[in-house]
């Protein structure tokens, strides 16, 4: 027996086994994204069926994402001490048991504890398949890896409100949790017994530098409560929100001075070494804010705009996850046969085209409107996914794989955190603008005002006999009319800001040199 099939065991198995192993981890992987997003279109279902208030329900998504962000570092040196298949076999029972608890949650307090337990446990599945994809397989067949994830990192959020919409309409919320103990139980049982992807090393779970995984935990848990908390709290205005970024800040200064001098550190930074992983990070931070920025804010358009319902949104946002699907295919062929950096150029460049097009919306766009819009989206992200995973990982030593997966799939999710946070910052300060402008619009031209003023009333009086009454709903019409049209140019002017970001990521694309096509695994020396 060599070294190679002593440090990597899968190396001996055939081609129908490891794509057994993969297939299994890339199913869990999809679980765990699609309940990232899989609450968006129901909360207000939870909300009322736990009696909670509107600032508590934002933490049933709070929690999981600052757990799961924690973790997705964490599993690197977990699947080197207790092995990947243990960990994932863990990660999937665990979060089976997670998903039961959230579906029979009795308050919203224990909601938000099952869902932080929910994401942290699952959050170990999300990088680990990424490693254990470019460990197994190599050559050609290695090609296939980032299309395949690819494919499961950017349909699983796209399709998690419509999947949570359509099951919420037709049964009722607490079966987006049940819907995941068959396939998690499955998962648990299947994959100890496929064949093991590497060698444990528990000596290392003695050595552990529990301050690195500390300050990791206070570094990333509070940059997310932050950034998910911020908008609704004015920012630094807010006491909470100053006291979670001086934890995050004193967190972020601990552990960068663990991961350079701990002799056991908990996640190594050592891919950052490789210039284009770099880069391919940095673009995942700008793919990570258009693909659960844009996936954010078409549900949140579509319910405070247009009123839809839970199913209505779904069915609408599905568009965008089927082209994904349709996608897969064609950006796998052209990541194997041409220069990575033109098909990423062109997928974000295709991608800016789609939200300039979206950028164009109005208060009556429903699903005819936004299909073409949502196709040339959905179609994009695979041309930008597929090719940085490649650049990204294709150049990393096998001992770095590992890390390099949990550092680049943090990236994408701090991108995301990051640009939600900027969103609905942006969202309120675009409307209260707009707002002012329409206002000053009709005082420019208050014949015509009137004119709309005087036709709601006459409508409004149809229906209530008493002058002043009818005053007040034609009143309270008006407001909701202004309202409506500023938050609606409000989203136009997000969507046109994150083109812009997709553009400007166009200048970091020529640095990135992709590995040679069937390269084989870079040394470790």
């Amino acid at each position: 027996m060599t070294q190679s099939d002593t440090t990597n065991p899968a190396a001996r198995y055939s081609d129908r086994r490891k794509m057994a192993i993969f297939a299994v981890m890339a199913f869990g992987q999809f679980m765990a994204l699609l309940d990232i997003q899989i609450v968006a279109a129901s909360l207000g279902s939870i909300q009322a069926g736990l009696s909670a208030g509107p600032d508590e329900i934002a933490w049933v998504q709070t929690a999981y994402l600052m757990a799961e962000i924690v973790m997705i570092p964490l599993a690197a040196f977990l699947s080197q001490a207790i092995s990947t298949r243990w960990l994932f076999t863990a990660s999937a029972a665990l979060f089976t048991v997670a998903s039961l608890m959230c579906g029979l949650a009795w308050d919203i307090n224990s909601m938000i504890a099952f869902r932080a337990l929910q994401g942290f446990v699952g959050g170990a599945m999300i990088p680990t398949v990424f490693a254990t994809g470019y460990m197994i397989f190599e050559g050609p067949k290695r090609a296939m890896v980032p299309a395949i994830l690819g494919v499961v990192s950017t349909l699983a959020p796209t399709l998690g409100p419509s999947v949570g919409g359509w099951i919420t309409d037709v049964a009722d919320w607490r079966w987006i949790f049940f819907i995941n103990l068959v396939p998690g139980l499955g998962i648990a049982a299947i994959l100890p017994f496929i064949g093991k992807v590497d060698e444990a090393q528990p000596a290392m779970l003695k050595q552990i530098d529990w301050l690195h995984v500390a300050s990791l935990a206070i570094f990333l848990g509070g940059l997310q409560f932050v950034l998910e908390e911020g908008p609704r709290h004015e920012w630094f205005t807010d006491v909470g929100i100053q006291s979670a970024a001086w934890l995050s800040f004193v967190g972020a200064v601990v552990f960068f001075e663990r991961s350079f001098f701990s002799k056991m550190p908990v996640l190594k930074l050592t891919p950052f070494r490789h210039p284009t992983f770099t880069l391919a990070c940095v673009l995942n931070l700008v793919i990570g804010l258009g693909l659960y920025g844009a996936t954010y804010l078409m549900p949140v358009f579509l319910g405070r705009v247009r009123g839809f319902s839970s199913l209505q949104i779904g069915g609408t946002v599905f568009v965008a996850g089927l082209t994904m699907a349709l996608a897969a295919p064609i950006a796998a062929r052209l990541s194997t046969r041409v220069d990575n950096r033109y098909v990423l150029g062109a997928g974000l460049s295709i991608f800016a085209l789609g939200l300039w097009l979206i950028s164009h919306l109005t208060a009556q766009w429903g699903f005819a409107e936004l299909f073409i819009p949502q196709c040339v989206r959905g179609f994009a992200i695979l041309l930008c996914i597929v090719p940085s995973v490649g650049m990204a990982m294709g150049g990393v030593a096998p001992s770095e794989l590992r890390y390099a997966s949990g550092l680049f799939n943090l990236m994408r999710n701090l991108g995301g955190a990051f640009g939600i946070a900027v969103i609905n910052t942006l969202l309120g300060d675009f409307t209260r603008l707009h707002v002012l402008k329409l206002s000053e619009a009709m005082g420019h031209t208050p014949d015509h005002a009137k004119s709309v003023f005087a036709g709601l009333s006459a409508f409004v009086s149809e229906f209530t006999p008493d002058p002043g009454h009818a005053t007040e709903l034609a009143q309270s019409f008006m407001a909701r009319m202004v309202g409506r049209e500023a938050l609606t140019l409000a989203f136009d002017d997000v969507f046109r800001l994150m083109a812009l970001c997709f553009v400007l990521a166009l200048v970091i694309v020529p640095f990135c040199k992709p590995p040679p096509a069937n390269a084989p695994p870079v040394s470790e020396h």
